[in-house]
């Protein structure tokens, strides 16, 4: 076949991208241009979003991302602050031409590069050199026709889990941006006392007004209190959560159940196929809390890429220089993690 054209696309471009990712089975939200838009919005980081051209027609895409600190070499990623990017392509020259061209740009920007694809991908690991991490898996429902029979599928323990909320007397509420404070009163709380620092709120704002009609907020009420909060995207037959949180206080009362049990419920009378429930590990507890739901895991595929044959692999270093932190960060004030955890965040992409 003829080798495609590698161009950084612009704005002009956008369209024909959206409508390429339509055809793939592994189309997901993060692989939109809205993401891509929200990243340069909320954060500022560069982005160099690659397609593959065949005359003028898109054949193969990989979205890029440049985060780099002043203290660090960065990382070209594909994608940051979410489970997945990677590469679409119809074809597996199409799919190696991208992966060099990202390398490529790596090496004039002294990067590394992370491709962080939704399943495994043999042309990485039959033409390049690279470290794979192999512990993380998304947790998708396949979701029926309709929210009743969801329901009439659950088990009496788990629906009367989700009964709990309403009892106590809980209230979830749907809409768009005019919800924005009262996840964040939620969401910036849980995560100071999970010791992480909160995303801010102008990027998670520019996320909801760029997926437009495809965001979503949904918060749960005790009263006038917001005490549960998250935010679902749509793309094709399939809604993802990718932040949800609750006030460990009022754990009891069930907000957590009756979040997510209303949000499938929409996601299903929507007409929608899948329920993206977001990464876990296997035998943590978001993971069997997933389960409970009838979810299947789908291994998640990182890879790191690079020309140099003593590539880093993934370790648990990380892991432990981040339970240090977790445990001073969740020592904090509120109004000082939430004043500083927006700048540090930005620069995790994970």
């Amino acid at each position: 076949m003829q080798m495609p054209e590698i161009r950084i696309i612009q704005s002009s471009d956008h369209q024909a991208w959206d409508q390429h990712l339509q055809s793939h089975e592994q189309c997901g939200p993060y692989l939109t241009t809205a993401w891509k838009n929200a990243v340069e919005e909320g954060y500022g980081h560069k982005t160099f979003y690659l397609a593959a051209y065949n005359e003028d027609v898109i054949v193969g895409v990989l979205p890029l991302v440049l985060v780099k600190s002043f203290m660090t070499k960065g990382v070209l990623v594909s994608l940051p602050f979410c489970d997945y990017g990677g590469i679409l392509a119809t074809d597996p020259q199409i799919t190696v031409a991208l992966i060099n061209r990202a390398l490529d740009l790596a090496d004039e920007m002294h990067a590394a590069l992370e491709i962080r694809n939704p399943r495994p991908c043999l042309e990485i690991e039959q033409e390049f050199i690279y470290a794979r991490c192999t512990d993380k898996c998304r947790m998708v429902l396949e979701l029926p026709g309709s929210a009743r029979e969801l329901w009439s599928g659950f088990k009496a323990k788990l629906r009367s889990q989700i009964k709990k909320g309403a009892k106590n007397g809980l209230v979830f509420r749907i809409g768009g941006v005019s919800y924005s404070d009262d996840f964040y009163r939620v969401f910036s709380r849980n995560m100071r006392d999970l010791g992480s620092p909160v995303h801010s709120v102008k990027w998670l704002n520019s996320v909801v007004s760029s997926f437009g009609e495809n965001a979503r907020i949904g918060v749960v009420y005790k009263g006038a209190d917001p005490i549960g909060a998250g935010i679902i995207l749509m793309c094709k037959n399939t809604v993802t959560i990718p932040w949800a949180s609750t006030l460990k206080r009022f754990n009891k009362l069930g907000p957590n159940m009756l979040l997510y049990w209303s949000f499938l419920e929409y996601a299903a009378d929507l007409g929608c196929q899948y329920f993206d429930f977001g990464r876990s590990m296997p035998g943590e507890g978001t993971y069997v809390f997933k389960q409970q739901w009838g979810t299947r895991p789908v291994p998640l595929a990182w890879y790191r890429i690079s020309r140099n044959s003593h590539q880093r692999p993934f370790s648990n270093a990380d892991g432990l220089l981040r339970n240090v932190v977790e445990r001073v960060w969740c020592r904090l004030p509120l109004t000082v993690a939430n004043t500083i955890g927006p700048h540090v965040r930005k620069y995790i992409n994970r």
